[in-house]
């Protein structure tokens, strides 16, 4: 089957929607733990599961060129455009027009139900195959594809439908009819007690199809099984201009060779789909935003894709000796603090470093490279690319079998000839075969555009039978190269030069027999079904492989889009595709069963129990906890030094560590520098203050940046720290310093700690108005948010701290005010009226503050008694 053009392609559902399609039908779907279970669906539910896979698969690829269009015949309406213009054509209605299908497609075919009118899949057709060629007249390249969708009960005019076959195969049409229940000896299946309607419907559309140049008739329930199965999609690749040079073409042009070549893909990596993270469309006052009604009735609201974004702060304390390892408290069984004075002054430390932080603008910095132990600023934000002209240059040749397999990485990409000019492909052609000939492969340089990037690879000869191409591959540069060389495994050098023959780490010849007879033992290449002549064929075979993560990742997102209680249709197990290859044949473990016990006897292969560590209060309270023996570091005799050494030594914690691309992180006071990158084990001197990076949503890109100066003076030049005893240990993961990623812009309150940031501002005075004020507007944001319950507890905790902070600090009418507005924003729809509830079971306590209450401190109100009462009751 050749390869389909990527995209460029028009498909047209045709639906029936007539009464027959309400017919119930009870489906038996497999389990997640291998159970089966029932379910009765309408034959229309069960066959638009397949129109929705199909369109799913559209969505997922995401091209503008791969649309889709719903027609459905059996509708109330005659809306089509052969009806508007010829007549005729009734009850049927082009449902969706013709666009990039998105998740509102998906929406509006589960609104489909089955009507009272009947319909005419003929006429269906005629009227898909004219808006399809209406659509397409201006694009005479693309795919055309029909899905008809029935279960073939209504009666269909049959007359001249051998022009309505003549006229698909000259618009190079291909249809595919599902049916539901239709017989089908690959199941193997036959619906028994056949209607007369649906045994000459069926018979017709095996008829119709077989006479069309692409055209299949088959079952829903094995189309739906056949759609699930794990595929490699084959398509052409978009062939892109470039140059193949030999030669310098610049100071030697008459000894160069220039070739003009296209450029298209052989193979492509495929990644599991990413994750996004939603939220709900709030506006100015926080209320989600609900878009209008669908055909169901039933209101929409709005969600939005959350982002990332990054905001940059400095430490001004200056206070880097101060190890900040200490984040959990440590408590006896009695309650009592083991580390009470030690925790607290941590506690004290880390408070001093949080207030001490201060936000910087991203236009305040410069970004920088890291370069060794060091950060090169960069005030342009890049230093001067490299020129480079685009094109393919050769750089030299050499034997095919020298180029090493392990060294070829990424994509590999066609390089054809211009197809237009035969001057160029019988050039192309004479060096692949010359390199064919040869046994030779070249090394090339490659340019995709002007000012980019070089790439490195090898150019291999590929000889077709009517064409020659090449095939590249990118290749690692020199500085990516990275050579480890290990000791060896069957030679041992003694301290004195003498080579030692004999030793518990050098294996016998028993043991290199039985090492042996255990790997063949284990070969596959005999371990597969029989063929035609009786032999035994591989068992593994890299092209019937498929990566389990982005298949069952897409079945999982594509069967919730297309199941509305996943509680009562859970997802099925995984293909039996799928998990090909992830048990090993019994035959071939069966024969590797003897090597194994022989290579158990020869190395005296025996469990090693696990290890008892003594160590910290347990050793005081006599417990002793197991550890396997995998917990400690291999093959190192030499262990990390302690904190307290670490220290002495001057090595400090990293404050933040970030995953992305780091920041420079010098420091003052001290001295001591530390580098945000974990693999970083060096300090350094710097002058300047510490940054974190604290990310947030609507992360753009991700920087290495660098505080500018105020005199624009480049940073001092690090001086390595003095080593004794061996390299310094990679200091631990220091806890992240508390920023509030959810406090708004002007706040002093936050929506992560709100209690927190409350009482602190409370004790620095002269803000409890704005601290009040801020505290009132985050509980009624929070509460008003998905998935509020679960912190219910918590802002009912800040409104008892809240109220009595109103009553004794006269802030009574904020209060009064708050609590209504909260109760009819938790009431209204959507709301939270479950947050409401408990609030009203607290009763008198959490209601308004009276004038009673307020002259007991000093203040007045305007809200009688009776009316707190009245107003939680």
């Amino acid at each position: 089957m050749p390869a389909e053009r990527a995209g460029y392609t028009v498909t047209m559902f045709l639906v029936d929607t007539s009464p027959p399609m309400g017919t119930l039908k009870t489906v038996e779907l497999p389990g997640p733990d291998g159970e089966t279970i029932s379910k009765t669906m309408t034959h229309l539910e069960y066959v638009l599961q397949f129109a929705k896979l199909k369109i799913q698969e559209m969505i997922f690829n995401g091209r503008k060129t791969d649309q889709c269009g719903v027609i459905t015949f059996g509708s109330e309406e005659s809306d089509n455009m052969v009806h508007h213009k010829n007549g005729g054509y009734d009850n049927v209605e082009e449902y969706i027009s013709i666009a990039q299908p998105n998740a509102s497609t998906l929406t509006q075919l589960d609104e489909l139900r089955p009507t009272k009118y009947m319909g005419d899949a003929i006429d269906a057709l005629i009227v898909g195959i004219e808006t399809q060629a209406h659509y397409l007249q201006s694009k005479k390249t693309w795919t055309r594809k029909i899905v008809l969708l029935t279960n073939a009960e209504c009666p269909i005019e049959v007359e001249d439908w051998e022009a309505i076959v003549k006229k698909m195969d000259d618009l190079d049409i291909s249809l595919t009819i599902i049916g539901i229940d239709f017989d089908d000896e690959e199941l193997p299946f036959t619906e028994p007690n056949k209607t007369v309607h649906k045994r000459v419907n069926e018979e017709f559309y095996h008829t119709l199809t077989k006479s069309m140049k692409q055209g299949v008739t088959g079952n829903c329930t094995f189309a739906l099984q056949e759609i699930a199965r794990p595929d490699i999609n084959v398509v052409r690749s978009t062939l892109m201009g470039s140059i193949l040079r030999l030669g310098d073409v610049d100071t030697r042009a008459e000894e160069a060779i220039e070739i003009l070549v296209k450029t298209s893909k052989c193979t492509a990596m495929t990644r599991p789909k990413s994750w996004k993270k939603y939220a709900l469309r709030e506006d100015e006052s926080g209320q989600a935003i609900v878009l209008g009604s669908g055909k169901s009735g039933q209101s929409q609201i709005a969600y939005a894709p959350l982002k990332m974004r990054t905001e940059y702060y400095v430490d001004r304390s200056g206070d880097q000796g101060t190890d900040a390892d200490v984040d959990v408290k440590m408590e006896d069984d009695d309650g009592t603090n083991l580390l009470d004075d030690e925790t607290k002054s941590k506690d004290d430390t880390e408070e001093k470093k949080e207030e001490s932080l201060e936000k910087v603008e991203k236009e305040e910095l410069v970004r920088g490279f890291k370069y060794g132990a060091t950060y090169v600023p960069c005030p342009e934000g890049q230093f001067p690319r490299l020129q480079t002209k685009k094109g393919i240059d050769i750089l030299g040749f050499f034997p095919s079998k020298n180029l090493r397999r392990e060294y070829l990485m990424g994509e590999v990409q066609f390089i054809w000839a211009d197809p237009s000019s035969p001057q160029q492909q019988v050039a192309l052609s004479s060096i692949v075969q010359a390199m064919y000939e040869k046994g030779s492969v070249a090394i090339a340089r490659w340019v995709s555009k002007d000012g980019m990037d070089a790439k490195l690879g090898v150019l291999y000869p590929e000889v077709f039978d009517k064409v020659e191409c090449l095939l590249w591959a990118q290749m690692p540069f020199a500085d990516d190269l990275r050579r480890y060389t290990f000791a060896s495994l069957v030679k041992l050098i003694s301290k004195s030069g003498e080579e030692i023959t004999k030793h518990p780490y050098i294996p016998i010849e028993s043991q290199q027999a039985a090492m042996d007879n255990f790997v063949d033992s284990m070969d596959l290449m005999a371990a597969g079904e029989k063929d035609e002549e009786g032999n035994r064929m591989p068992w593994f075979n890299p092209a019937d492989s498929y990566n389990p993560s982005i298949h069952r990742i897409k079945q999982a997102m594509f069967h919730c889009a297309i199941v509305s209680d996943v509680t009562s249709n859970p997802l099925p197990p995984p293909h039996p595709e799928l998990l090909k290859y992830f048990h090993p044949p019994k035959k071939v473990i069966k024969r590797a069963k003897a090597a194994i016990e022989n290579c158990k006897a020869e190395f005296k292969v025996k469990e090693v129990p696990k290890r008892v560590i003594k160590g910290g209060s347990a050793v005081k309270k006599g417990h002793e906890h197991a550890t396997m023996e995998d917990d400690d570091m291999l093959l190192l005799d030499r262990k990390l030094e302690s904190p307290a050494r670490t220290r002495a030594s001057g090595v400090t914690s990293p404050m933040k560590v970030d995953s992305g691309p780091q920041l420079m992180s010098p420091s003052k006071g001290k001295g001591k520098a530390k580098a945000l990158n974990q693999d970083d084990s060096e300090t350094e001197d710097e002058e300047d203050e510490d940054f974190v990076t604290v990310h947030h949503p609507n992360k753009d890109e991700d920087e290495n940046l660098l505080l500018s100066k105020a005199a624009n003076k480049s940073p001092a030049t690090p001086e390595p720290s003095s080593r004794r005893g061996g390299p310094l240990p990679t200091p631990a993961r220091s806890p992240s310093p508390q920023i509030d990623p959810g406090r708004a812009p002007g706040r002093i309150i936050g929506s992560t700690y709100p209690l927190k940031d409350f009482q602190k501002n409370l004790s620095q005075g002269d803000v409890v108005t704005k601290a009040v004020a801020d505290l009132s507007e985050v509980i009624t944001e929070i509460v008003m948010k998905p998935f509020a319950s679960r912190r219910h507890k918590e802002m009912i905790e800040c409104m008892h701290t809240l109220r009595d902070t109103c009553l004794t600090e006269d802030e009574i009418d904020a209060w009064n005010a708050f609590l209504p507005d909260l109760k009819e924003k938790c009431l209204q729809t959507p709301g939270n009226p479950e947050f409401w509830s408990e609030v009203k079971a607290l009763g008198r306590d959490i209601s308004l503050i009276s004038n009673k209450e307020a002259r007991k401190y000093g203040g007045a109100a305007s809200v009688s008694e009776r009316r707190a009462e009245e107003f939680v009751a």
